[in-house]
This record gives C-alpha cells, structure tokens and sequence, in this order.
C-alpha cells in the first residue's frame, strides 16, 4: 500500500516507510519503485509495464517523501531540478548530544567503500572524494537529545549520518555509524519542495515523523515546524 501525499498526471508524491529500499536491490526486499508502479497499474487498469522515473532516492533506513515522475518528460525536468541544487529537500533528525553550534553549515569530503558500504569522511584531494554540504538549525534540547532541522545542498549517499557522526553527535539509532543495536533511525526526509515539470509552480510538501520514540520527546517542536 502506498501511501500518496499528493497525485496528478506528470508527478506523484508518496511517503517512503523506513527499512523499505527506494529501488530493487541485492535482497529481493520489495521496494518504492517497483510498489509505486503496482498503485498505478492496480488504480488505472493498466497492463504490461507501467513507466515510473526514479529521480531521487532515500537510504532504506530513512523515511519520508520522495517524488517519482510518471512520464519521461516529467524525470527529465525533475532530474535538472536536482542537478541545479533548485529541488528543495529537508529532514528531521534527532542527534545524541549537542552540537558546538545551533546553526551551521557542515562541508565535508566523503568517499563510500563499496566493499563494506561504508562513508568515511576524507581529504579532499583523496581519489574519487565527493563534496558534502548541509545546513543546520537545532531546535530544540532535552536529556542529551537534539532534534535538528536540516537542508541538504548535496545529496550523498549517507551524508546526513556521517557529518554529523564525525562531529561526536550520530543520529539517534543508526547501527552503522554509531553504537544503536535496536530501533529505527531518527532520521525522516519530512519537507519537499520542487518545480511541477508541466505547471511551472512550486509545489511544498510536509509529512512529519511518526509519533514514537524518540520523536515522541519533540511532539510539540515537530508539529511547529514549517
């Protein structure tokens, strides 16, 4: 079942559940991608395959909006948009402890190791290094928790979890870049922002997390975020 914020002939804007991988992958796990095309070929009777443009993704273990295109011309413009940096996307997280600033601006050089699908931060004359940038506003503090608001400028495979896990504050949850063993990662993509492709306005989408630990300790400050 998809869950679809927002629907017309050219876009289509749904939630993405966490653990779900936004395309098809080495485990089999069904995926975004492939779910999204079963809505539209159960909703409008459509036989054979079914086009659906995946013009960004979402870490499995990250939930919230994604935008899919449902016609080529559609994941083209979409697509510039990314490129440009004019797609806007910004997520929630929830970090232990407390960063040396309520505002910022992180840059970092990242590189993935394909072998054990990890990101390191690195320098930036290391071979295949890619440029990491995101900005950040905490709002708000409680018992060694930060919720923090974040404006991704580049879309790096992991970014988000390892800026801020090289500064001593991981996202609350994650098993591969802190000491988490058990729950989800409070990490959720809630705010999107694009150009139609067809309509030429701007359209702004907002889903927030759902209300469990440890966004629960935030109900208030997350349901006041715009």
């Amino acid at each position: 079942m998809v869950d679809v914020v927002y629907e017309d002939n050219h876009v289509l804007v749904c939630v993405k559940p966490q653990n779900v991988p936004s395309q098809e992958d080495e485990s089999g796990d069904l995926d975004m991608l492939n779910m999204v095309k079963n809505y539209i070929k159960e909703k409008y009777h459509k036989n054979g395959n079914v086009y659906v443009g995946l013009v960004h993704r979402l870490d499995r273990v990250t939930g919230g909006l994604m935008v899919f295109a449902k016609t080529s011309k559609s994941a083209k413009r979409l697509s510039e948009e990314i490129a440009s940096h004019s797609m806007e996307k910004s997520y929630l997280a929830v970090c232990q402890g407390c960063l040396k600033q309520d505002k910022g601006n992180l840059v970092d050089y990242l590189k993935k190791d394909s072998t054990t699908n990890l990101v390191k931060v690195v320098s930036p004359s290391t071979v295949f290094a890619k440029r990491a940038e995101l900005n950040y506003t905490v709002l708000s503090k409680k018992e060694n928790l930060s919720l923090v608001k974040i404006d991704l400028v580049t879309g790096r495979s992991h970014q988000i979890r390892v800026q801020f896990s090289s500064r001593g504050t991981p996202i609350y949850g994650d098993h591969k870049y802190a000491n988490y063993k058990q729950g989800d990662l409070a990490l959720w993509a809630y705010k999107l922002s694009f150009i139609h492709p067809t309509k030429k306005e701007k359209l702004t989408f907002v889903y927030y997390p759902p209300n469990v630990k440890p966004w629960n300790y935030f109900e208030k400050e997350i349901n006041n975020t715009k």
